[in-house]
């Protein structure tokens, strides 16, 4: 089954492409995305293929993870979301577990983008969120998106708390990739409960870095939006 997927991933390589996106997501010495390999493959084949190979075993999704190139990871994690929508309880649990496993794998802000709500969100909706305060207090820049961007389940049923408590923990984060998933995640909230964003806003918006900042505000009117960054806001 391996042999059959990675065969179709030779296939649909892209040379040029995969120049292009080594680019994209900074794969450069010192960048975010240092020393990540690209195919060059475009997202709507990968997700295709993904509904193919839904059904393979745990434990090749796990290979597929581990892979030097980024669409295989990008594959393993779109597979184990799907997986992860027709499991039973343990079967749940085992992918949860998988995931966190193997965060060193899932270095890059679209592989935490398209898997962290759907499995670390998802799992733990009814359970402790302690985990996710782990996450944000991680040295590792791709565990801290995964502790926010895994809210994003929550806002989606209109439960905010985490997401504001998350926010907090990494209100005086350094990476810019943090900056903009905080903010996006926040201005999520505030397109469902004004006040509640607003609320945190209030609190936090002079000392909040400049890109959090304007991700979150991004839907406010004009004149909200220059009080905000004027620090006039009341």
């Amino acid at each position: 089954m391996l042999a059959e997927i990675e065969s179709a991933l030779i296939r649909l390589a892209n040379f040029e492409k995969g120049l292009f996106l080594e680019k994209y997501f900074k794969t450069g010495p010192g960048q975010y995305g240092e020393g990540d390999l690209f195919r060059g493959v475009c997202v709507p084949e990968i997700r295709r293929l993904a509904k193919t190979h839904r059904d393979i075993p745990l434990e090749d999704a796990k290979r597929l993870l581990r892979a030097s190139y980024h669409e295989d990871r990008l594959l393993a994690l779109i597979i184990l979301v799907l997986k992860y929508s027709r499991a039973d309880a343990s079967g749940k649990s085992d992918i949860y577990s998988l995931y966190l496993d193997h965060t060193r794998f899932i270095n890059n802000w679209d592989l935490v983008d398209c898997s962290a709500q759907h499995l670390v969100g998802a799992f733990l909706n009814e359970r402790s969120k302690a985990p996710l305060h782990g996450l944000a207090r991680s040295h590792s820049i791709w565990e801290r998106r995964i502790a926010i961007l895994a809210t994003f389940h929550f806002i989606k049923q209109g439960k905010f708390d985490e997401t504001l408590r998350i926010s907090g923990i990494l209100l005086e984060d350094r990476e810019d990739l943090i900056h903009k998933a905080v903010g996006w995640m926040l201005r999520e909230v505030g397109k469902r409960d004004p006040r509640a964003e607003e609320a945190f806003l209030n609190s936090h918006y002079s000392r909040m870095p400049r890109t959090m900042l304007r991700y979150a505000i991004e839907k406010f009117p004009r004149e909200k939006r220059l009080a905000y960054l004027k620090g006039t806001m009341q």
